[in-house]
């Protein structure tokens, strides 16, 4: 602990040293024991009793984000003014430019809290537009980006009338709400599935991953399902054509219950290693090259039908509710 005790001769000045304890002396200098007795003192610790109150000062809007500083008074100590403001007393030193030696005193105003800067303003988003391609529609465009036909007809000026062009940019309005612009747009079916049609496509696509079949192998079974039975599990059919794919018990296929048996119906239509028919009937992954294959190709080398073109009506559609449901 350093302490300062007046010269021999010359003019006694109020002066204190900054370390952790540093004191502001009194215009009259103690003696040596004099200060060894106030540190001791609990009642003088770093506020005497008697000594006026501190001034404190807010620079600023408000006290949270503002700079504050405080006067100060006989007996203060930096270390005991950092205590009082709840901050430490290097970072007081700092914003003073003291150092733990330096001297202050009474009256003198100290800087205990920096104001804090307002964060800056973010930066406006950057307007969001399209640029028109060959095929374009506005209310396609409206669906991609999540926004309403009208909303984008009135940031650009167009009527319900108005014809775009190829190359033409549009402005696209903010969606309403986050959650409006995060989250994608139901997807409009061409041709929409009732309940237990979904429920069928549902377990199409579901065993198409299981068996990791592509995508495109899934909307082929999903083509061939709505062709044969409009996805539904039939009871009946042409001759003996049962169940989903209106597969035939007198060609190998299955069992009457067998092929009404969802499951059963959609596994012995993909075949391959886990084809529970085993090599007695030939499924999709067991056609050499059936991903080269056309659509409806592809599902007539599998269902040997008399209308092989039919299957290929429903290409655009199987892919909707493999997007929709899959």
């Amino acid at each position: 602990m350093r302490h300062l005790t007046a010269p021999t001769r010359g003019p006694a000045l109020p002066l204190a040293v900054v370390g952790s304890l540093a004191v502001v002396l009194p215009a009259a200098p103690p003696s040596h024991a004099d200060t060894l007795r106030t540190h001791a003192s609990p009642k003088s610790a770093s506020h005497p009793v008697d000594a006026p109150p501190a001034a404190v000062s807010v620079i600023g809007r408000a006290a949270t984000d503002a700079e504050t500083r405080h006067t100060v008074v006989a007996g203060d100590t930096v270390s005991g003014i950092a205590s009082r403001f709840g901050v430490r007393t290097e970072d007081v030193l700092a914003l003073n430019g003291l150092a733990w030696d330096s001297v202050i005193h009474p009256g003198q105003e100290l800087v205990v809290r920096a104001a804090t800067a307002p964060p800056p303003a973010p930066e406006p988003a950057p307007a969001a537009s399209h640029t028109v391609v060959a095929g374009d529609t506005i209310s396609g465009i409206a669906g991609r980006h999540g926004v309403s036909v009208e909303s984008i007809l009135a940031a650009n000026g167009l009527q319900w009338s108005s014809i775009i062009y190829p190359g033409q940019t549009l402005a696209l309005p903010s969606a309403a709400t986050p959650a409006a612009a995060t989250t994608p747009a139901p997807i409009a079916l061409s041709v929409p599935l009732d309940d237990k049609q979904s429920t069928h496509a549902r377990h199409i696509i579901a065993v198409g991953r299981e068996l990791g079949v592509p995508d495109r192998g899934i909307a082929i079974a999903l083509g061939a399902a709505m062709q044969e039975s409009w996805i539904r599990n039939l009871d009946w059919g042409d001759r003996d054509s049962l169940g989903l794919f209106q597969q035939r018990p007198s060609t190998g296929w299955g069992t009457e219950a067998q092929l009404r048996t969802p499951d059963h119906a959609i596994r012995v239509f993909y075949g391959g290693p886990a084809d529970p028919n085993g090599s007695a009937t030939r499924g999709l992954l067991d056609i050499p090259g059936w991903e080269q294959m056309s659509f409806a190709d592809a599902a007539q080398a599998v269902q040997i039908s008399a209308y092989p073109d039919r299957y290929g009506a429903w290409e655009h559609a199987a892919y909707e509710w493999l997007a929709a449901l899959g």
